[in-house]
């Protein structure tokens, strides 16, 4: 009786230590959720530390151009709207026969900019993944011989193409995914 209580017993241990550590994470998160810059330079010092174990270590382009991608795809829903206005465009299409976008009169309804990604959770997924990168660089298994010129070169122009045409897709439905110049008001200001 005691053979089979006791793996029982050791799972619920690692059961218990794992989600007193989610949670100890998870309050870690908390606490660094008002601290937006903070967050985004440690993001951009760890990224630093990556590129420069690439650079010195001359190896593992594949890794480094893996969280390019990564990153780019990441960028692109943070700039996007929940709610494609594309998708509701062709809705309304099919309902009434013209095509809709945000609104830009008094009378339209408004409807606020909604990030498919929050910065939140960019910031979170990219952190994770640079880590993740960071780590990966200090095994040779992932030091995958290629020419890293073409690398450099091809995500270069998809960065450029995909940015070109989430741009186009901005201007035309007429949304902008940053708060430049937005009104900040105090206890002052009646």
């Amino acid at each position: 009786m005691d053979a089979v209580e006791e793996p029982m017993s050791a799972f619920g241990a690692v059961t218990a230590q794992t989600n007193k550590l989610s949670r100890q994470y998870q309050a870690l998160l908390d606490q660094s959720t008002p601290h937006t810059l903070y967050r985004w330079v440690g993001t951009g010092v760890l990224l630093v530390f990556f590129f420069a174990r690439v650079f010195f270590a001359q190896g593992w382009y594949i890794v480094a151009y893996a969280l390019g991608i990564y990153l780019l795809n990441l960028f692109l829903a943070f700039l996007q709207p929940k709610f494609d206005p594309s998708n509701e465009a062709l809705d309304n299409d099919m309902e009434d026969g013209s095509l809709g976008s945000l609104p830009t009169k008094q009378d339209e309804e408004f409807r606020p900019f909604i990030r498919r990604l929050p910065e939140f959770k960019f910031w979170h997924a990219a952190t994770r993944a640079i880590s993740i990168s960071f780590v990966c660089t200090w095994f040779e298994v992932f030091n995958v011989p290629v020419f890293w010129p073409v690398l450099v070169m091809y995500w270069i122009m998809l960065f450029v193409l995909t940015m070109r045409k989430q741009i186009q897709h901005m201007i035309k439905y007429r949304y902008v995914p940053f708060t430049v110049g937005k009104a900040r008001y105090t206890k002052n200001s009646s």
